[in-house]
């Protein structure tokens, strides 16, 4: 699979801050780091783990009895965390480690405020083929890593396990196969969408266009071009949208709905097959206890089988170049990100660890939500491109504006593309 690496949007200040260290050494990886009468600062978001003071006293505690440091973990609210990032780094006061989103690692890699970990994590015995290839990718940087992954999710095809046993169907392998069971379903249950494809859910889409062999952008020097207009991303694009302007699994009102409102009507009993994250199964059984056992998960096939791959979301830990012991704050970001700790959060989570080593006991569960997603996280996690300019492209909606031009019948899947094609390489080259 290609690697693909994830979005930032513009930081606001810039590339010029110079960094205040440098990572010594690669670390000493043995947990012999003397960190004695010393104190890490730590921001984590707050609301992925509902209830993390436990967690985080037992990680505070191992983590002096190793090296001898205290740790003192503020918890970040999301909302508010981008802004106070922005003013941390322009100010020199972030902490030592944080948790940086997916979508912001290299965003702050670029404005120069974080330190580059390679040396640490290939100081590590294994620890780089460990790690989760989507995560990893999402963490580099102008060919350096930035971010460790820490946890992440991912959307596969959800569906529901009781019509597909009523009608004799199997989760879909091939493109085909999801045509198949749609026709199905539309016969048996004219009641339900079986498959309907929300207009303003950008990565929704994205499968698609990979799953025919399609890309988002490729870059060639400082260039970056679209290829949503290839005839790869074409075919993904024609084949998604028809669903439901040709097959009939959608509806029109679809074609406005967020992934929210897709959630919503699964839960309400509307939809047989649709793309969803590894988070949403609990909720939605949770919004509809009718659901319990009838929901079942499969990767998202390619066009002729195989896995199309998923854009992951979930986050890293990164060092800031403020850090006045980087080997210190190498320690307390292995620790959370490797072995124990990061099996531990990624249960109380429900999302998934980033190394693949702590996501054994997931790939090989029965449970038909678990493995699943542990699959088309390992085997098919995959990002958007890695430049500032890519946040005004999400601003833009210029892939929901595409989407919902094709889905409304204002333009074909050949004038759509291409003149989303044409308004993302321009923004990308802003």
């Amino acid at each position: 699979m290609k690697k693909r690496v994830l979005s930032i949007v513009a930081l606001g200040v810039t590339a010029s801050l110079g960094l205040a260290g440098c990572a010594a050494g690669g670390g000493e990886g043995d947990g012999g780091t003397d960190g004695e009468g010393q104190t890490l600062n730590v921001w984590i978001m707050k609301g992925t783990n509902p209830d993390a003071t436990a967690f985080y006293d037992e990680v505070s505690a191992a983590f002096e009895e190793e090296t001898g440091a205290k740790v003192e973990i503020e918890e970040v609210q999301w909302a508010d965390a981008h802004d106070r990032f922005v003013t941390a780094i322009a100010g020199g006061t972030t902490p030592d480690v944080a948790e940086t989103g997916t979508t912001w690692t290299a965003e702050f890699a670029d404005a120069g405020a974080l330190l580059p970990i390679d040396e640490y994590v290939d100081g590590e015995d294994g620890l780089r083929d460990d790690l989760v290839e989507g995560l990893e990718v999402a963490g580099t940087y102008d060919e350096e890593l930035y971010g460790m992954p820490w946890y992440a999710g991912v959307r596969a095809l959800v569906y529901r396990t009781d019509i597909f046993e009523e009608l004799g169907l199997e989760a879909p392998k091939t493109w085909d196969d999801i045509v198949t069971a749609g026709e199905a379903i539309k016969k048996a249950h004219p009641e339900m969408m079986a498959f309907p494809v929300p207009g303003d859910a950008e990565f929704q889409v994205y499968p698609w266009v990979w799953g025919a062999g399609g890309e988002i952008a490729t870059l060639d020097g400082d260039t970056w071009t679209s290829e949503l207009d290839s005839a790869e991303s074409q075919e993904g694009i024609q084949f998604y949208t028809d669903l439901a302007t040709e097959h009939g699994f959608s509806s029109a009102g679809a074609t406005t709905w967020k992934e929210t409102d897709l959630s919503d009507a699964f839960s309400q009993g509307n939809v047989a097959m649709m793309l969803s994250g590894s988070w949403t199964p609990d909720s939605l059984v949770e919004a509809n206890p009718d659901l319990e056992g009838k929901i079942g998960a499969a990767v998202i096939p390619g066009k002729d089988g195989g896995i199309a791959p998923s854009v992951l979301g979930g986050s890293h830990l990164s060092i800031f170049n403020t850090t006045k012991n980087a080997d210190l704050a190498w320690e307390f970001t292995k620790m959370m990100t490797t072995g124990e700790f990061a099996e531990k959060w990624a249960s109380q989570t429900g999302y998934f660890p980033g190394v693949a080593s702590a996501m054994e006991e997931a790939l090989a569960s029965t449970d038909p939500l678990v493995a699943p997603f542990a699959q088309q996280m390992v085997d098919g996690g995959a990002s958007v491109p890695v430049t500032p300019n890519f946040g005004a492209v999400q601003a833009k909606k210029t892939t929901n504006a595409m989407m919902q031009s094709i889905l409304s019948g204002q333009k074909d899947v050949a004038t759509a593309t291409k003149d989303a094609a044409a308004e993302m390489t321009e923004l990308l080259n802003q």
